[in-house]
């Protein structure tokens, strides 16, 4: 039985933490000109048509990079929970070129800047149910709070990855249409999806760790009780009663 927890626990420490890596690779993703993060990015579009555009510009959460000769990202300064709103002057200011669906709405802005707060609430709670993750291998109540934690972040996890797929899957489509060759970035949505599945698998494998022993422990108790109620006092005055 606690071979069991214990096995249970760590294998939703493995999980909880091979989802923080995946989550964390994503989130630095153009943050710096270094591999492997100058090779995560959401969309990757040929703008050389765009005035004042690099030939080929990949959106990340920092900045909007051109690519270099060796087909990585050359990032310039980064902020913050940069948008994907190619017209306005956070990214190209110009709207010759721009596909005329990006042209006057606020839904490509709003949709991206909201991925990234979503994203830092998934990994707070992340990284908390990795912590109450070594008290599952130990304790039934470690098990519950740390499922609990890793619901929670997966919640996030799965608003924010949800959020990201649809702009930027909208906006390759739309940049596509306008016969500007667009793709999203294959490792940004596979590390994200997968963080997915493995912050659900850390639910449930929290969730059994603390469920094992309880039926057990709590019927031996009960039996325990009744035995020494009923059975005991009973079996004792016999002995008193013939010597």
């Amino acid at each position: 039985m606690a071979f069991s927890r214990v096995l249970l626990g760590f294998l939703g420490l493995f999980f909880t933490a091979s989802a923080l890596l995946l989550m964390f690779l994503t989130l630095l993703g153009g943050a710096r000109n270094s591999t492997p993060l100058n090779e995560i990015y959401f969309l990757q579009v040929d703008t050389r048509n765009i005035p004042g555009a690099p030939a080929v510009s990949r959106w990340t959460f920092w900045n909007l990079c051109a690519v270099g000769t060796n087909g990585r990202s050359d990032c310039g300064t980064s902020y913050p929970d940069f948008p994907f709103d190619p017209p306005s002057h956070r990214n190209f200011d110009t709207t010759t070129n721009i596909p005329a669906a990006f042209i006057g709405t606020s839904h490509y802005f709003l949709t991206s800047r909201f991925t990234f707060p979503f994203l830092i609430i998934a990994l707070f709670f992340a990284v908390l149910s990795l912590f109450t993750g070594f008290l599952a291998m130990c304790t039934r109540i470690g098990g519950y709070v740390s499922s609990l934690l890793a619901w929670v972040a997966l919640i996030f996890q799965i608003i924010t990855t949800c959020l990201m797929t649809a702009v930027y899957v909208q906006g390759r489509n739309r940049f596509n249409s306008n016969g500007q060759a667009a793709r999203v970035g294959s490792k940004a949505f596979g590390f994200m999806w997968t963080a997915v599945v493995c912050l659900f698998l850390s639910c449930i494998l929290y969730c059994l760790g603390g469920t094992i022993g309880r039926k057990e422990t709590g019927y031996s108790g009960r039996e325990h009780r009744r035995r020494g109620f009923f059975s005991s006092q009973p079996a004792e005055a016999n002995k008193e009663a013939n010597p």
